[in-house]
């Protein structure tokens, strides 16, 4: 648990979220916002955890360039080249797709952290890996989402037991299944993390538990008990494409917390949140923590512009 490169100073704070939870039909003090939008490294979020343990063990085994991939406006592409310009370290990013015209969001930053970019329109998987195997550089998983990355989340959990001594649920989108892993091996109950489906990969739910089963072991401590809860209606139309539900949570979230939300994980996550709430499938009276997991540059993407 500490072989890590310390990439978040300290806690990241949570705040009483009274006018949301008013908004959704929850009693006061309720909801709270676990802030992991500000973890640092270029416009924060959740994969600053995971790749302090990532990073620790890529400069361990000596290597001196990270590879990784994801989509055009991946925001782990964009941690990672954060990362490795604050290690000194290079960074390689395969992104899918073609190059726009014009960068904007995620890619302007990818950019100015001096990540070189390489486009596919192939299956990423195998680019990425042909990548690293030409570059020779550490190859960082998609999300950062492995057993050692999901250490991060196990820290985590520790964490919001001491800010929210209380919490009888996490709430977080689930992408690339090592947040949700990390925090459900952390509490040690799957019944503590609520997750939501924001990505297509078919094995979703084994792929949470594995991931689960592997931080847990690594932290010395005893797998989860109990079953992943996932919630699967909320992907709309699939990765990155929002949903009406998504949008209108991210506006009431807006206009009752000043938080902005983004509309590939945590808009869908709050979508999922809220419904819970609203049909009466989530307890309005348990303490209950929307942990925010980033994703702000991605709201300035150029093909998100004409939702705001």
């Amino acid at each position: 648990m500490d072989a890590r490169v310390e990439f978040t100073t300290g806690a990241t704070p949570v705040q009483r979220a009274d006018r949301l939870a008013a908004a959704i039909g929850m009693r006061p003090g309720a909801l709270w916002i676990k802030r992991d939008d500000l973890t640092g490294l270029a416009g924060g979020g959740n994969k600053a955890r995971k790749l302090e343990y990532l990073c620790a063990a890529a400069r361990a085994a000596g290597h001196t360039l990270l590879v990784t991939g994801g989509g055009a406006q991946s925001n782990h592409a964009r941690a990672t080249a954060a990362a490795a310009a604050y290690l000194g370290l290079g960074c390689h990013l395969v992104l899918a797709g073609r190059p726009p015209a014009q960068a904007s969001g995620n890619l302007v930053l990818d950019r100015l952290l001096g990540a070189t970019v390489e486009w596919t329109a192939g299956p990423l998987e195998d680019a990425i890996a042909a990548a690293t195997a030409a570059l020779g550089g550490y190859l960082v998983p998609f999300g950062g989402s492995s057993g050692l990355g999901a250490l991060g989340y196990v820290r985590a959990a520790d964490e919001l037991r001491e800010q929210v001594p209380d919490v009888r649920l996490v709430v977080t989108a689930t992408g690339s299944a090592g947040t949700h892993a990390g925090l459900a091996a952390g509490f040690g109950d799957w019944g503590m993390v609520g997750g939501v489906r924001v990505t297509e990969f078919a094995d979703l739910r084994d792929r949470v538990r594995r991931l689960a089963g592997e931080a847990a072991a690594l932290a010395g401590r005893p797998a989860p008990t109990g079953e992943p809860v996932l919630d699967e209606r909320h992907l709309g139309g699939g990765y990155g494409v929002p949903s009406r539900e998504a949008l209108a949570a991210i506006e009431l979230t807006a206009r009752t917390t000043g938080l902005v939300l983004d509309p590939v994980y945590t808009g869908k996550a709050m979508a999922g949140l809220i419904a819970g709430v609203r049909a009466g499938e989530l307890d309005p009276e348990a303490t209950t923590v929307f942990l925010h997991t980033g994703g702000l540059p991605g709201v300035f993407a150029e093909r998100y512009a004409p939702l705001w």
